[in-house]
């Protein structure tokens, strides 16, 4: 009954049908054996904006390519790209690590414009005096800054967090932006390990923007399972 008291809500359907614009992330492992694979897997969900970390110099290429024809507008740095059958703009990155690992662009959607950050935030570590976490925090600050600043009033940031929106240090981001799977979604949405996930490290935080719903995706050769959700553009207030 205590954990029905405190989790039970979480099991109840919340999508309803609807939405503008669908978007996914995914991180689709640096050693990925099959990344071609992989990206064509993701075309499936049918994304409009598509999100996809620890990219590496072997990956990369290869989801490019499988990839372009679906979606032509596409800005990769580092470890993080974006791809788009929008056009995007303003596209850049963003420096919360000393190597890329994160990005925004603008999407020019046909609802309007939208503001889209891909992060994939330092792993919690285990040392001789057990877990840290700092420099996943010292990132998440610098991401948070990255927000607070962003100029466009609809905002999306997706990616791997490494953490679950339940964890404090992340109240910073979630305190300020929405969940897509706990406003929209079905379930807990774990997506990690992919095998057999137990905890939901990748997320869809929303400002300015409502999910109609939120999934997540059938396992690829990645080791998270793909996330993804289908969002409401309210109109842009007029001049």
């Amino acid at each position: 009954m205590a954990w029905l008291t405190v989790f039970g809500g979480t099991l109840v359907d919340k999508s309803s049908p609807g939405g503008d614009l669908t978007v996914v992330s995914h991180n689709v492992n640096q050693a990925n054996p099959d990344p071609a694979g992989t990206a064509r897997s993701l075309l499936a969900a049918g994304a409009d904006v598509l999100a996809l970390e620890e990219l590496s110099p072997a990956t990369a290429p290869a989801c490019e390519r499988a990839l372009a024809d679906v979606h032509p507008y596409h800005f990769q740095q580092g470890a993080v790209g974006l791809w788009s059958v929008h056009p995007l703009r303003d596209a850049r990155a963003v420096p919360i690590m000393p190597w890329t690992r994160a990005m925004r662009a603008t999407v020019d959607a046909p609802g309007g414009r939208l503001a889209v950050c891909v992060a994939h935030l330092p792993s919690v570590r285990v040392g001789l005096s057990g877990f840290t976490a700092r420099g996943r925090d010292e990132a998440l600050d610098l991401l948070v800054a990255e927000v607070r600043a962003e100029p466009e009033r609809r905002v999306v940031v997706m990616g791997d967090l490494n953490g679950s929106t339940d964890d404090r240090a992340l109240r910073p981001l979630t305190d300020r932006l929405v969940s897509a799977q706990t406003g929209a979604g079905a379930g807990f949405g774990f997506t990690w390990p992919a095998r057999l996930p137990v905890v939901r490290i990748d997320q869809i935080l929303l400002g300015g923007v409502r999910a109609a719903s939120a999934w997540t995706l059938p396992a690829t050769a990645g080791d998270h399972l793909p996330v993804a959700a289908r969002i409401v553009l309210p109109l842009e207030p007029g001049p």
